[in-house]
């Protein structure tokens, strides 16, 4: 039963490739290689014919196989090789697949040549495993292939990858069960050739797609095709050498497996986990593979990642600007050089060996060479003295006694020197050429750009820090202001009232007053004093009025009225700091016999508090523009923060401050609070 499904299984893919493989022999144009697909049909229709008709274990179902396979590489390499600038790369890589392939059939001639059993049986596993490698590598590259397509033409080549991808995943399937199960297992072969029909009729189906094909094999599919390639070949020797151990090596066989075995799986995690060996591997795969050395798209991708790397374990950027730059040539290490005064100094160091750079650094020959604009230097070069005289003597001598010291980048940003970078010797060693210099060059100014405007933001900082200090000192030297003038005032009348025992008790109330307020302006003025905020809370508007007003009136007439009023919602010190600003205002714009009036009643179910003068009074323009800006006064010398500070501080309480003026007759600010309520009050 299971020979009757193999042979009209085979039967009917041969039938179905030969005709798909007839249909397209005479078609021209279109995006599709036509001579390599109708290669790669005519090689499966000959190796389904030679499975059904001769069976799956004759050397020549084998060799059909392999022909096969490479048929189809072929055509893979046909629409890949479209894009000129991936050829040699392309050619490398499928070459290698397609060596696999070949070997594969010279193993199973071998197999069909040998007498003895065992070499027989080791010949068959070790065929397998070659022909696993093949169709596991014929599936990495026709995902590339996939991947390597331009957006617009994926559809034209989907049913054309479904189809391969098909093809090989059933000889996985198979070669696997078969190696694991030590022979061939008929059911998975008749599977197969199930399988193959179904392929054919895509394979029918995407032969009429005729839309261009744009492909082209990537950087990163070379190198990892090329690694999945050399580990199973690595694999694959090894399973070739445990066979001949297991014929050859009568009672120690045993132990020569598990010594291979073992040898080989260090040997290979050895070689994997060594940066030299990948270094190499990816200067020769640019080298003779790619027209050129670096995939700028993946480096400037992985370059501008390092130097916005967020988040709060992330390391500074001076550091990562070193990184950014060291990977672009694999450098293992990296030192940032910094402008110090006329010299150049020691900045960010990215695992550079700290033992090896000078304690002290004042470089100033270096400086004045890189900052007048000099090219990427070859320490290599200055140490053979191949570079210019210039050159040489600004070089200072413990870069070139550190051997590992390679390159120093310069850092430049709209022609000013922003510093330089000095590189480590990358694993394997090498001379910089003109792609190296060119990009370089270019992520040296991406990453100067970075650096000067990190200053610049350190820079506004500070300035940021010292405005508002600036802002803190003057409030203060303004509040400072008032209190001098009102103890001048004191000084004054007490030369004609000294006698007078009220006013030596309201002198020293002020002379309290103004301690006190002192005080909180130095706590103030400190940037670590965090002042707490003061609640709201019920405040007796009249007393707090006859308060201010007998520390006040020590220096200048003020005339209070305030009786009978209710209790307002307030903080109690701003609302005195706002007060005395208000009053100090008046009393700098009344004449010295002029009395300034404090009062206060309830308007509109809110408590409202006068301070009125009789002063020059202010325009309107200046009212509305100019009045409550800070930095703007009428008076002479005056600091024109009082109003701007009194507003902002009755609007942090709930309050509303307005103002009424006429130029020659005086000004009257108005302060509303709203009314405690009963709760509050009794509590």
């Amino acid at each position: 039963m299971i020979a009757a499904l193999i042979l009209w299984s085979h039967a009917l893919a041969a039938l179905l490739f030969g005709a798909v493989a007839l249909s397209q022999r005479t078609k021209r144009g279109g995006g599709m290689p036509r001579r390599a697909f109708v290669a790669a049909l005519a090689a499966t229709a000959l190796w389904a014919l030679a499975m059904a008709g001769i069976g799956s274990e004759d050397v020549s179902g084998h060799v059909a196989e392999s022909v096969r396979t490479i048929g189809w590489l072929g055509f893979m390499l046909a629409l890949v090789r479209r894009d000129r600038s991936a050829g040699a790369a392309v050619v490398a890589v499928y070459a290698v697949v397609m060596v696999v392939a070949v070997v594969s059939a010279g193993v199973a001639v071998a197999e069909s040549a040998v007498a003895r059993p065992e070499a027989a049986a080791a010949l068959a596993a070790t065929r397998l495993l070659f022909c696993m490698m093949t169709a596991l590598s014929a599936l990495v590259l026709l995902q590339h292939l996939y991947q390597g397509s331009a957006g617009t033409v994926r559809g034209a080549i989907r049913l054309v990858v479904i189809a391969l991808a098909m093809m090989w995943s059933a000889d996985l399937a198979l070669f696997g069960a078969s190696y694991v199960a030590g022979r061939e297992v008929a059911m998975l072969v008749a599977w197969r050739g199930a399988v193959m029909a179904a392929t054919a009729l895509v394979l029918a189906v995407a032969a009429h797609r005729t839309a261009d094909w744009p492909l082209a094999l990537s950087r990163t599919a070379t190198v990892r095709t090329l690694s999945a390639v050399g580990v199973a070949l690595y694999a694959g020797l090894t399973a070739v050498l445990t066979s001949v151990a297991a014929a050859l090596g009568g009672d120690h066989a045993r132990i020569a497996q598990t010594a291979i075995v073992f040898g080989a799986t260090a040997a290979l995690l050895t070689l994997l986990s060594t940066p030299w060996l990948r270094a190499w591997l990816k200067v020769k795969v640019a080298k003779h593979l790619f027209s050129h050395r670096y995939d700028y798209r993946a480096e400037w991708q992985r370059f501008t990642d390092t130097l916005g790397r967020p988040g709060q374990g992330a390391a500074p950027l001076a550091e990562r600007v070193v990184q950014a730059i060291a990977d672009l040539t694999d450098s293992p290490a990296g030192v940032l050089l910094v402008p110090d005064g006329g010299g150049i100094g020691v900045g960010a160091t990215w695992r550079w060996d700290a033992a090896s750079l000078p304690t002290a650094s004042d470089d100033v020959a270096l400086a004045h060479h890189l900052a007048g604009g000099a090219r990427i230097v070859e320490l290599d070069s200055v140490r053979a003295d191949a570079s210019a005289q210039d050159e040489v003597a600004a070089i200072p001598q413990w870069m070139l006694d550190f051997e590992d010291a390679w390159v120093i980048v310069p850092l430049t940003h709209l022609g000013t020197f922003v510093g330089a970078i000095l590189l480590s010797r990358p694993p394997v060693n090498r001379s910089l050429d003109w792609e190296d210099f060119d990009l370089l060059r270019v992520a040296g100014r991406q990453a100067a750009s970075y650096l000067a405007e990190d200053r610049s933001h350190a820079a506004l900082a500070d300035a940021e820090r010292f405005d508002e200090f600036n802002r803190r000192f003057a409030f203060i030297l303004h509040d400072l202001k008032n209190m001098v003038s009102q103890l001048s005032l004191v000084a004054r009348n007490a030369e004609r009232h000294a006698d007078n025992p009220a006013f030596r008790a309201d002198m020293v109330e002020t002379l309290k007053d103004s301690s006190e307020r002192m005080q909180s302006l130095l706590a103030r003025l400190s940037q670590r004093s965090t002042p707490k905020p003061e609640p709201l809370r019920p405040v007796d508007v009249a007393a707090l009025i006859e308060r201010v007003a007998a520390v006040r009136r020590t220096g200048h007439p003020i005339v209070c009225q305030a009786a009978g009023l209710p209790v307002a919602t307030a903080q109690l010190g701003r609302l005195e700091t706002v007060l005395g600003h208000l009053i100090q205002n008046a009393v700098e714009a009344s004449g010295p016999t002029q009395p300034v009036l404090l009062s206060a009643a309830v308007v509109d179910d809110r408590v409202a508090i006068d301070v009125g003068d009789h002063g020059h009074g202010m325009s309107p323009a200046f009212v509305r523009d100019q009045l409550f800006r800070p930095f703007a006064s009428t008076k002479q010398g005056g600091f024109g923060i009082g109003a701007y500070e009194a507003r902002q501080l009755v609007q942090e309480m709930g309050g509303e401050l307005a103002v009424t003026s006429r130029e020659g007759e005086g000004t009257l600010f108005r302060l509303l609070l709203p009314i405690a309520r009963a709760m509050e009050v009794a509590a």
